[in-house]
């Protein structure tokens, strides 16, 4: 009878040390902590309850269909009807002034959404003290990176290309000012630079997500505790511009294993620290 009892408890032991939930999108995910769920809004939910977890249910095109759900000018979300016309006065106006049926009728018009469409939209970094020089330094550790850990994704039209990777002096640099702000100096860091083609031009809004096992993130751009630009800007890119940033990733995510990364409608499988 104890043995049984004894067997019971450690059969129950990990289920209580672990949280289970289903995020917004339908990813599923397991954690130790409750602070490390991956999601805002979520449903926590019995372990038996989750269904069986298989690679096609995974959020992979997740971050690029948002993306095109707040800026589709079909989607009746995204539409605002405009103020309806001043009367006209009963007197008759100058000829300076444009009568009533001369003005352009009320159109349904289609606003500038959030922080993907503004042309020079950037969410800032953290104040890190780097020098030019120092900029440079890091584009450059992204671009040798590539022949020891590649992760580099071309948009499917050409315009444009994304590359990461890990930069360990870097990463303790960026864990020095989490700590001193008062956050966890235990996350993944991980750098990138996007770029547009010369001839055809291209863009950058931001819009990764990095999947690892049955766990799924979105940095969000307004947040610099995830994501931060420090060269460039979000938006659409000139000619031999690029864009300098960094993605802090969750404690749980380990960059020495195949990590999944989603740009658009684009997706690569890297090892950022083989």
């Amino acid at each position: 009878m104890a043995i049984a009892g004894a067997a019971a408890i450690a059969l129950a032991a990990p289920a209580a040390a672990s949280i289970t939930g289903v995020c917004l999108d339908g990813s599923i995910f397991i954690v130790q902590r409750l602070e490390a769920v991956p999601c805002r809004e979520h449903k926590l939910v019995d372990p038996s309850d989750v269904p069986p977890v298989k690679p096609q249910y995974l959020p992979r095109p997740y971050g690029w269909e948002k993306f095109n759900r707040r800026n589709d000018p079909n989607n009746p979300y995204n539409l605002i009807q405009s103020p309806p016309p001043i009367p006209a006065a009963t007197t008759a106006p100058s000829r300076e002034e444009p009568t009533a049926q001369e003005a352009e009728p009320s159109e349904i018009r289609v606003p500038q959404r959030s922080e993907f469409q503004t042309e020079a939209s950037s969410p800032g970094g953290l104040q890190l003290g780097l020098q030019d020089t120092e900029l440079r330094d890091l584009s450059m550790i992204v671009e040798l990176s590539q022949s020891r850990a590649p992760a580099a994704i071309r948009a499917r039209d050409s315009m444009g290309r994304l590359r990461l990777a890990r930069s360990r002096a870097f990463e303790e640099r960026m864990r020095g000012q989490l700590l001193d702000r008062g956050h966890s100096g235990e996350q993944p860091v991980v750098l990138f630079v996007a770029d547009a083609d010369a001839d055809d031009g291209g863009s950058f809004y931001g819009n990764l997500t990095f999947v690892q096992g049955s766990v799924a993130f979105q940095p969000s751009v307004e947040d610099p505790y995830q994501l931060g630009v420090m060269q460039g800007h979000l938006g659409s890119l000139s000619d031999g511009t690029d864009v300098l940033g960094y993605v802090i990733l969750p404690e749980h995510m380990n960059l020495s294993e195949p990590l999944d990364i989603y740009w658009n409608d684009r997706q690569i499988t890297a090892t950022l620290q083989p």
